[in-house]
């Protein structure tokens, strides 16, 4: 427009009425050609399935989770399994995506993992008011509607599956490396048990609980110990009564003429013999014992024999010499009764030998106990320590072979579908109505763009006012439109050549410049 002035509202609208035609034909050649292009554009299907996560359902308190990430970590973990390459090649080559773009398989690939084809959201908990993530929606796009329901239906089992197969997998894992730990903790405490069983077989009764029991066994070896030196001194006491027995007997077998003469002096110191001996039984044995008993029986037998022995006359005894005799059963016995109990002193000896023996060894590990006891502290110490990580390692295996057999059971948190994946009836684009309205949109811009450019190219002036903002002049006449092109001749004012050669216009005005 001539002096690029300002325009009013009465500008615009008079522009609209002289060139609405200009805005008219893209507004309605632009929106068929929209539609028309729907129909030459693949349309795009998308399918959709929702995925609810199921909490554990056995007691944590019970059961160990095996849920130690956070759930978006581990879902971005399994997403990135599904959407391997192992994975979404099958599924490509199966439903034979994307073979009328003649792409490679590895353009094919991120085709498929772009957010456009295959969107994986989260979906928060807004009843909780928490970040937690009760779920996740899966959408797949494709150009039939069976095949992204197809495939969305794959893609989630594909979810699933992971999810059971990865808890499963950590627990087996688990469990393995805590067998591992387990076996390596019991091959150490069967170290430890030997080593504990060597230790108390070398240092047999010298350990830290046999001191009490050294302690009693010492004490009762010494009471032995002083029944046996008791018993050598009965022992000794009966040899000597009996060595007088002897001399007594082979007194009495002797010549009558020596044997009358000695006789009753033998007889009463064999008498005095047993009953010292007697009198010395009585102090440990009651009378009832067998010895008391034989000894009385002794004393009765003697005191009766002296009693029965006639008197002689020494000279008669000794002018008629008896012939000798053989020794009497007596002396027999009485060599017997000796050599008996010279065999007991040796056993008694033999004894009091032994029972020294084991008494000064129980001092000796009585002694050496403390030092012994030391080492075992230590010993103890290891081994306890041993013995309480192998327990802990067992209760905890126990604990994973729980897990494991809740997740075979899919006891564990687990992958619910909530919604099957649809099957779309409406393609989500082409759009027939964004189509035409983006095609109204951009006739609409086309041709307001055009109406400027030609607005702004337009130098004819149309009314007065147009003339008073070019020249601030007033006018003088208005000339009306004839219909007809002049031809004027050339003017010298550049004016008038401007006016004369513009485009015709309904009212020509002309001003008072001559």
């Amino acid at each position: 427009m001539l002096g690029h002035r300002t325009l009013n509202v009465q500008d615009y609208l008079s522009i609209l009425k002289r060139r609405w035609w200009i805005i008219a034909i893209p507004v309605v050649i632009l929106p068929i050609l929209g539609v028309a292009a729907t129909y030459f554009i693949t349309p795009q299907y998308v399918s959709t399935t929702v995925v609810l996560v199921d909490s554990q359902k056995v007691s944590s308190e019970y059961v160990k989770s095996l849920a130690t990430q956070p759930l978006d970590t581990r879902l971005a973990y399994i997403e990135e399994k599904v959407l391997s390459r192992s994975k979404v090649e099958p599924i490509i080559t199966k439903y034979n995506l994307y073979a009328d773009q003649h792409i490679s398989m590895d353009a094919k690939i991120a085709l498929f993992r772009s957010p456009k084809t295959l969107a994986i959201t989260p979906i928060q908990s807004e009843l909780a008011r928490t970040n937690g993530l009760p779920g996740f929606s899966i959408s797949f796009t494709a150009s039939d509607p069976h095949t992204a329901q197809q495939v969305c239906a794959d893609i989630t089992g594909l979810f699933t599956t992971e999810n059971l197969a990865a808890r499963e997998d950590s627990a087996s894992d688990a469990t393995k490396f805590l067998q591992d730990r387990l076996d390596d903790a019991q091959r150490k405490l069967d170290d430890q048990d030997k080593k504990m069983a060597d230790f108390q077989k070398q240092y047999m009764g010298m350990l830290p609980g046999d001191t009490s029991g050294n302690m009693g066994l010492m004490s009762s070896m010494n009471s032995q110990l002083d029944a046996a030196t008791q018993s050598i001194q009965n022992l000794q006491q009966s040899k000597s009564v009996y060595e007088a027995l002897l001399s007594a007997a082979l007194a009495q077998s002797a010549p009558s003429g020596v044997a009358a003469s000695k006789a009753p002096q033998a007889e009463q110191t064999q008498l005095d013999l047993l009953e010292a001996r007697k009198a010395a039984l009585l102090q440990s044995y009651t009378s009832e014992y067998p010895e008391v008993k034989d000894i009385t029986r002794q004393i009765s037998d003697l005191r009766a024999e002296m009693a029965r022995a006639p008197s002689t006359p020494p000279s008669a005894a000794s002018a008629t010499p008896a012939p000798k005799r053989p020794e009497s059963m007596s002396v027999v016995q009485l060599r017997a009764q000796l050599s008996g109990i010279d065999n007991q002193i040796h056993q008694k000896e033999a004894q009091q030998a032994h029972l020294q023996s084991q008494i000064q060894s129980y001092e000796s590990k009585i002694q050496a106990s403390p030092q012994v006891e030391e080492q075992y502290k230590a010993l103890t110490r290891d081994y306890q320590t041993d013995q309480a990580a192998y327990n802990s390692l067992k209760a905890e295996i126990n604990s994973s072979q729980m897990t494991n057999d809740l997740e075979h059971r899919q006891f564990g948190e687990t992958f619910r579908l909530l919604e099957e994946a649809t099957l779309p009836t409406e393609p989500i684009s082409p759009k027939v109505s964004v189509f035409a309205s983006a095609g109204v949109g951009i006739g609409l811009m086309l041709g307001l763009a055009i109406i400027a450019l030609l607005e702004y190219k337009d130098t004819a002036l149309r009314t007065e006012q147009e003339v008073w903002d070019f020249t601030h002049l007033p006018t003088l006449a208005v000339i009306a439109w004839s219909g007809q092109v002049i031809d004027a001749a050339p003017a010298k004012n550049g004016l008038l050549k401007k006016l004369f050669n513009r485009k015709p216009s309904k009212d020509l005005i002309t001003d008072a410049q001559g």
